[in-house]
């Protein structure tokens, strides 16, 4: 399985011959109790998926006694106040490498920092490496352990293995609430300091697209989806509004043995598992098995994918990098963009200068598709704003707005309206493509921008 692990020293020296019972005994403590090993001045990660409830808070409560705590949250799910107020930083300097809605205020204040970088570069101290590896404390929710002393890291792995492993010290939350899957998704007790217990609940889920009813674009996107993808295929869905509802608007439904490798399995996904569209027969990786870092959507997915010897969850460094990816032979990436300009390239993660989300695994994803054999990566864009004033197709990049998949990297996209093919087009025919695609009330516009900026001058 690949790893870069080996670039940071690990702290962690597991014995799994000794009597961990015991260890696991001596070492369960109050969230009070094990937060009390972080001293001012310290770099405390908590883990990405789901951040332990007890043990934040009773990080939170020491507010007034600590000072200059660099605290890493990978992707902010839950508040324990610090979001709200900019004089928290005089405890804690908060950083995250995704900006979901609880932090998205907190960074454009500027008082919770962005880190813009994906996560499978290299990874080695003399030349950086995930602020999550190597820190000083590192807390995590886990599973209680089974009687050979494992615990589960539960629906998500993210970069969970690594960072527990190189940290000075492991502050644990053991939920008894918490999944257990296959693959990679295990720690020994015995690689863990302290451990806290408290059933925190676990009803709220990775997936942000809960409501009953399907966004109509989705409805209208599916059909054009559903021509791209081909039996046999290896797909990935990336998060968005639109995409995480493909599983449940038909757009896989008249498919047979297709793979699944990606990073969040969305809502819905596990029915198309227990009907046989998605089998994984055919897949170049793992075959027979459905490989991501997260078990995303509610909780008749993640109950269907608990101890399911089908799913195999692994590390992020091995699902969401582009060697791996390039190996499956028919990889389709499907992601969601907020806007595209006439060019090609697109944003999922800014409007203009303000951080909106992140990269996530999109990136890496796309450039896996596009040099795997017979890879194809699919960019879904609405064709409009969610009020219909604007265009989601652009003629120009606004000031300030992140690139996230660039223009030599674009291939197909998809509007309510259609499919542009891009890949080996000139500008002036990706112009013409993405035209065509657009909501028509915007197609005059777009075509006026487009002819000046891509015929001869009169």
């Amino acid at each position: 399985m690949f790893n870069r692990l080996h670039n940071i020293p690990s702290t962690r020296k597991p014995n799994y011959s000794g009597d961990w019972q015991a260890w696991y005994k001596q070492r369960l403590t109050t969230a009070g109790q094990a937060v009390s090993h972080v001293k001012s001045g310290d770099h405390v990660a908590l883990c990405r998926g789901r951040e332990p409830e007890a043990l934040g808070l009773a990080l939170a409560s020491r507010r007034g006694d600590l000072k200059n705590v660099r605290v890493t949250i990978p992707q902010p799910g839950r508040d324990f106040g610090w979001f709200d107020d900019p004089s928290w930083t005089e405890s804690f300097q908060l950083e995250c490498g995704y900006v979901s809605d609880l932090a998205r205020p907190a960074v454009r204040d500027g008082f919770v920092l962005y880190r813009a970088n994906l996560d499978w570069a290299e990874q080695s101290p003399e030349y950086g490496h995930n602020p999550s590896y190597a820190t000083d404390v590192y807390m995590v929710e886990v599973s209680p352990p089974d009687e050979h002393g494992f615990c589960s890291f539960g629906a998500s792995v993210w970069d969970k293995p690594m960072a527990l492993r190189s940290a000075r010290l492991v502050l644990a939350e053991v939920n008894k609430q918490m999944i257990r899957t296959y693959g990679e998704n295990f720690v020994h007790v015995t690689e863990i300091d302290w451990f806290v217990e408290n059933e925190a609940p676990t009803g709220w889920t990775i997936s942000r697209t809960s409501k009953l009813d399907a966004p109509p674009v989705a409805v209208a996107v599916a059909p054009h989806i559903a021509k791209l993808v081909h039996s046999r295929d290896t797909i990935q869905i990336g998060a968005g509004g639109i995409t995480e509802w493909l599983p449940r608007v038909g757009a896989f439904d008249n498919h047979l043995d297709l793979g699944l490798h990606t990073e969040i399995t969305p809502r819905g996904t596990t029915k198309l598992v227990a009907g046989g569209v998605i089998t994984n027969k055919y897949k170049s990786l793992s075959p027979g098995k459905c490989v991501s870092t997260a078990a995303g959507g509610g909780r008749d997915d993640v109950t269907f994918i608990n101890q399911n010897p089908m799913f195999e969850l692994y590390n992020m460094e091995y699902v969401i990098n582009p060697l791996v990816v390039a190996q499956h032979e028919n990889f389709v990436a499907i992601n969601q963009a907020l806007a595209i300009d006439l060019t090609g390239q697109s944003t999922a993660e800014s409007i203009g200068a303000l951080q909106y989300s992140a990269p996530g695994g999109q990136p890496v994803m796309a450039m896996g598709a596009l040099m795997a054999r017979g890879g194809r990566s699919i960019l879904v864009v609405p064709s409009t704003t969610n009020d219909g004033l604007h265009s989601r197709i652009i003629p120009m990049m606004a000031d300030g707005a992140a690139v996230t998949i660039p223009r030599y990297m674009a291939d197909i996209v998809v509007t309510e309206f259609g499919v542009a093919r891009l890949r080996w087009k000139s500008l002036r025919e990706r112009a013409q493509e993405l035209i065509r695609v657009a909501h028509p009330k915007f197609q005059k516009e777009l075509e006026q921008h487009a002819r000046a900026r891509f015929w001869p001058k009169p």
